[in-house]
């Protein structure tokens, strides 16, 4: 799941592949960038910001940066020359960019742009602290989630604006650990700070791995709470996990360990609604 730990981890592949290299050539299969050539340039910087790969080139004082996003599908691999691609089919190559002793590979990119490195900001400036980066700041990723109070928890944890890096896998983890229904509006969430220092340590404590674990263990199959673990048991009360679609993305909780609040559900829950047909019969 391409999530803070997973971008962060495909900047390191691209570092070990590309960094202090020149491009001896590249193939850009998007329209935007068709007639692209990046031959010559410096690999000077991989890095990543949330979600966000930057590439970070350099040919005489031009600095530029590739961005790309993965989402939810997409992936960079590295090959040495000659080697046969295997990461994905052919028609999902994306980028190619290529060295002496390298062959970077991005298959299903989205949001490829490039553009002069003092413009990152443009692209940038919207996302809140780094969960994984140096301007981590869990006081201000408090702020800007406390900042909408009628907001459920599980759209905010998810809301690149409030932190970066954060997706559906470690949101429910999170909510799960903290005991959280995940429509709870963020008002009701009695221990904010401990909501978001959690999320961080989950997805940093995967950084440099690519199995992501909140359990602890590595093995198939008990790597998380209720990720992925629809009508299975759950592992402290047995309760049947539950899914439901929240927003556009989709989420599990344990019904038990994560009990909705007394109060009315929040009017983004597909129960509210049901709550009050029954209320006025």
């Amino acid at each position: 799941m391409p999530e803070g730990d997973t971008v962060w981890n495909t900047a390191r592949v691209l570092e070990r592949a590309l960094q202090g290299d020149v491009l001896t050539g590249s193939d850009f299969r998007v329209p935007q960038l068709a007639t692209t050539d990046l031959t010559g340039w410096t690999v000077a910087e991989s890095a990543s910001r949330g979600k966000h790969l930057l590439l970070r080139l350099t040919h005489g004082e031009r600095a530029m940066t590739l961005h790309s996003h993965l989402r939810m599908d997409g992936a960079w691999r590295a090959y040495a020359p000659g080697e046969r691609w295997t990461g994905r089919p052919a028609h999902l190559i994306r980028v190619v960019l290529r060295t002496k002793r390298s062959v970077a590979v991005g298959y299903h990119l989205h949001e490829v742009a490039l553009l002069p490195t003092a413009e990152e900001g443009r692209l940038l400036d919207h996302l809140g602290p780094d969960l994984l980066g140096a301007d981590w700041d869990p006081d201000e990723a408090v702020r800007r989630i406390a900042a909408r109070p009628e907001v459920p928890i599980g759209e905010a944890l998810l809301d690149q604006r409030n932190l970066a890096g954060v997706g559906n896998l470690y949101k429910a983890e999170t909510l799960f650990l903290r005991g959280l229904w995940p429509w709870t509006p963020v008002s009701a969430v009695a221990d904010l700070a401990g909501t978001v220092k959690l999320a961080q340590k989950l997805v940093a404590s995967n950084r440099g791995r690519w199995t992501q674990t909140t359990t602890g263990s590595l093995r198939r199959g008990q790597t998380s709470y209720v990720y992925g673990r629809r009508a299975q048991p759950c592992r402290r009360c047995g309760s049947a996990i539950q899914k439901e679609d929240q927003e556009e993305r989709i989420t599990y909780w344990c019904p038990r360990c994560q009990p909705k609040p007394a109060a009315e559900a929040p009017s983004g829950h597909p129960t509210a609604a049901l709550e009050r047909t029954e209320g006025s019969s």
